[in-house]
């Protein structure tokens, strides 16, 4: 315990593993935690008289069960092995720390999804610019970035870590900007200084400076890198070889999409359980690594028309050579991993297994080679060139290595025949072991007259002849009696104990003669880390643009023309997820929508609630979306004119947690996006304004819309999706505002949604008609019709003909016509609310002040 308590005290905020024997134990609170997380038996132990300790453990061969269950708890494990063989000492064995896993420091397969990056993060605080890092031990891959606070929640967004590190005493102000959802860890100021920082990661590259890597300039972003090499000296990762290369995350390279945007157009996940996502539909991918890469490139869309249409090129001539894509397919379901098997062998946790599949994948990336420089495309013939086989490294692993070798080393039978002389002699004694005892067995029968005597082995006492209680006074005396049975008595031989000697003796050689065989194997790969890691990188890409070539194909997508313009023309465009879940036999109705700068800036699109408003705005994101990250889209013709910056309001969402309504919610996204915006951007609004009274909204909706149309740089392309009809008379002032509506079609009372979009305002929201299609009682929907056309009555004489400040100046008569309060009863009702002191009413005074305003009412 006294050496546990020590090691414990180096690492008081892990759970740590102990090492005893063929356990690993826990104890006191870790074992309390442990004992819930993986449901184990919490059990006690007497420490010495004064106390006992809680204890819990598990077979240390269940380790790759049970320390994914922590970590994904959100726990920090700290794993304590035997740091000698215990046979070895006489006293206490020495222990001490192996490895500390983290939820951002992980090579454990069963930990980590092999579809997305296990990125760890951090991040160094400033006054305007902050830097961040991130890094992906699992896969080597290592970025930085600096930028406001907005920019950096928008990367935490789209990376998602899994472990975010700060600077002690950061984490509240962490949390005010970027909220509570990310597991933090802070560590000591020291590390986030530029000095140990550079030292740090020139040590780690061996250069003299960081300018090979671009990123000199960006001395946040360097400090949190820096920063992050540190933690991985602090949990143990000290052979991180395949990390070997530090790359800048180019701002202006990419679209911009905030957090709302990537969040609202489901690009990645859904809002709802059941629904499916954008990924979902164009996730076609074959390899892990190209899964991986294809949610970098949705979220990452690009700005720049060369690269789009590259990536456009290579689907059009996959398109129209099948041969191609079919042996694509084939070659890349033999890939696997390679990202992945190849940080493993940087960090020395490879199996024999994977070795295998590095010989596999090395082999599948030769066909794929040959093919790509033999076409006519220039990314392909380029992803060709830069392609490498590594013969050397697989031919080595086909001549050393068994083709179907055990997960684990120390199993055995890993390494070929042919391979070492001295480990083929020891195999030929281990194997023709077996023939000799039968030989052995065979002799002793036929010299005792002992028939059913035979020879057996076991961990306690090695080799043994086992003999029937019937035949036992014919066991010759020099036999040594070991065990007795309820049947039977067990003997050992001296015979037998030589040969146990020699073949136990052959089987240890064995194994360390194929361990450093295999060693030696593995620590030759470290020359081709970086070349394996291109082949990575490639197959990725190459795996991405099979995706969309098979999901083009699947779903009849077209090539967009995306080109350097301000004009967005999308002719019976379709939204990707919805098409694919409509019931059998019903079809999309396609739409088009076109936007420019100079006549249709902005569209302003009335109709009733479930018409398709929605969707029509978010297919038109995804469409530009789709476009700029290389795809096909569904439209029969699509030119999309490059955007800088998609920006979505869309649906209402309150932020209790964070003591934010809807409204504040909606104005603050609308804040973001009104000081954001460029001539290039696309805007979306859904609703806006509907969190506050109606005025107050159309108010705002107004303000807003005539701020994006007068904004002298910034003539952001927009639609603006509202149930405030009032807002369809900007048309006549603004001249590139347009209006459009949903159209619907009323037949005998009931509404048929035609979902069409077409030219003109629309004069009614049919919600009364959903909330009959929702099942609302009958009363309530009859009620609702009657107080419509009490309102429509009163107001029909009061459009928009003031200017927009004038509108709410009798708001409180105007909103409220059946509830006006010149009522001298309904007054003092008012009267008598309006004098409560709310905050030290008790429950019962509240009652009583309620049957006096009851009083009040009957006596009307």
């Amino acid at each position: 315990m006294k050496q546990y308590l020590e090691i414990k005290s180096k690492h008081p905020d892990a759970i740590l593993l102990f090492r005893v024997g063929d356990f690993y134990e826990t104890f006191s609170q870790d074992a309390i935690d442990a004992s819930e997380i993986l449901g184990i038996t919490l059990t006690k132990r007497a420490n010495g008289a004064a106390q006992t300790v809680e204890l819990a453990g598990f077979p240390h061969h269940a380790l790759d069960t049970y320390l994914p269950k922590l970590v994904r708890a959100g726990k920090r494990v700290a794993i304590c092995d035997q740091l000698e063989d215990p046979k070895l000492t006489k006293t206490i064995v020495k222990r001490g720390i192996t490895e500390l896993v983290t939820p951002g420091v992980s090579i454990n397969d069963n930990i980590l999804n092999h579809k997305e990056n296990n990125f760890l993060c951090a991040i160094h605080f400033t006054k305007n610019i902050c830097g961040i890092s991130l890094l992906d031990i699992s896969t080597g891959e290592f970025l930085v970035a600096e930028g406001t606070k907005e920019y950096l929640d928008k990367l935490l967004g789209n990376f998602a870590p899994k472990e975010v590190l700060l600077e002690r005493g950061k984490k509240k102000l962490f949390e005010e900007y970027f909220g509570s959802r990310y597991f933090t860890f802070e560590l000591d100021d020291w590390m986030f200084t530029e000095n140990a920082a550079n030292d740090r990661l020139l040590k780690h590259f061996e250069t003299k400076n960081l300018k090979g890597f671009g990123v000199s300039n960006l001395n946040n972003g360097v400090i949190a890198a820096g920063t992050i090499l540190y933690y991985l000296d602090s949990t143990q990762h000290t052979q991180i070889s395949h990390i070997t290369s530090l790359s800048r995350i180019e701002e202006d390279k990419y679209v911009r999409l905030d957090k709302f945007t990537v969040r609202s157009l489901e690009i990645i996940s859904t809002m709802n359980d059941g629904g499916k996502s954008l990924l979902d539909i164009l996730d076609k991918t074959i390899s892990p690594m190209g899964a991986r890469m294809l949610r970098r490139w949705l979220v990452f869309p690009l700005k720049d028309e060369k690269p789009i249409n590259d990536r456009l090129n290579v689907i059009e001539y996959l398109f129209k050579h099948p041969e191609l894509k079919q042996l694509l397919e084939e070659q890349l379901s033999l890939i696997g991993d390679l990202e992945r098997i190849i940080s493993k062998v940087a960090v020395g946790r490879v199996t024999p297994r994977e070795i295998v599949q590095l010989k596999v994948a090395l082999s599948a990336i030769g066909p794929i080679r040959e093919a790509f420089l033999n076409s006519d495309d220039i990314s392909l013939k380029a992803i060709g060139d830069n392609l490498n086989p590594c013969a050397d490294v697989r031919d080595r692993i086909e001549k050393e290595i068994q083709n179907d070798p055990p997960v684990l080393l120390n199993k055995g039978n890993v390494i070929k025949t042919g391979v070492n002389q001295e480990l083929d002699s020891l195999r030929e004694i281990s194997h023709s072991g077996k023939d000799y005892l039968m030989k052995i067995q065979q002799r002793e029968i036929e010299a005792t007259g002992i028939t059913s005597l035979k020879i057996s082995f076991n961990n306690v006492f090695g080799y043994y002849i086992e003999v029937r209680n019937t035949h036992k006074d014919k066991v010759p005396a020099e036999w040594i009696r070991k065990q007795t049975l309820v049947n039977a008595e067990r003997y050992i031989t001296q015979e037998l104990k030589d040969y146990e000697e020699k073949i136990l003796g052959a089987e240890e050689k064995i194994l360390s003669l194929e361990t450093a065989i295999f060693n030696d194997l593995v620590s030759s790969l470290d020359q081709y880390i970086q070349a394996i890691q291109r082949n990575a990188n490639l197959i990725a890409q190459t795996d991405c643009l099979l995706s969309f070539t098979k999901a083009a194909e699947e779903n009849k997508y077209i090539r967009p023309n995306v080109i350097d313009s301000d004009v967005i023309d999308i002719k019976n465009g379709r939204h990707p997820v919805i098409e694919k879940q409509l019931p059998l036999g019903e079809s999309y109705v396609a739409n088009d929508v076109k936007l420019d700068s100079k006549s249709q800036q902005i569209i302003i699109i009335t109709g009733p609630n479930m018409a398709g408003k929605s969707a029509l705005l978010r297919q038109t994101a995804l469409i530009t979306l789709m476009a700029q990250a290389g795809c096909y889209v569904p439209a029969e013709s699509a030119k999309i004119g490059l955007v800088d910056k998609i920006f979505t309001r869309v649906g209402a969402s309150d932020n209790i947690s964070l003591g934010e309504s809807t409204f504040m919610v909606e104005m603050n996204e609308a804040a973001d996006i009104l000081n954001n915006i460029s001539d290039r951007s696309l805007i979306l609004f859904d609703e806006l304004g509907r969190g506050t009274s109606t005025y107050d909204g159309i108010s705002i909706a107004w303000a807003i819309v005539e701020y994006i149309h007068e904004h002298p740089k910034a003539r952001a392309k927009t639609l603006f999706a509202t149930h405030y009809h009032e807002l369809n008379e900007m048309e006549k002032s603004f001249k590139r505002i347009k209006n459009f509506n949903v159209s619907v079609k009323e037949v005998d009372n009931k509404v048929i949604f035609l979902r069409k979009l077409v030219k003109g305002g629309s004069e009614h929201s049919f919600g009364i008609h959903v909330a009959k299609m929702a099942g609302m009682p009958q009363s309530i929907v009859k009620r609702a019709n009657e107080i419509l056309k009490q309102l429509e009555t009163d107001n029909r004489k009061q459009g928009i003909s003031k200017p927009i400040t004038d509108i709410t100046e009798n708001r409180e008569g105007f909103q409220l016509s059946f509830f006006q309060l010149d009522d001298p009863v309904l007054s003092q009702v008012r009267d008598e609310i309006l004098s409560l002191d709310v905050n030290n009413l008790t429950p019962m005074e509240a009652l009583n002040k309620l049957n006096d305003i009851k009083k009040i009412v009957k006596g009307k």
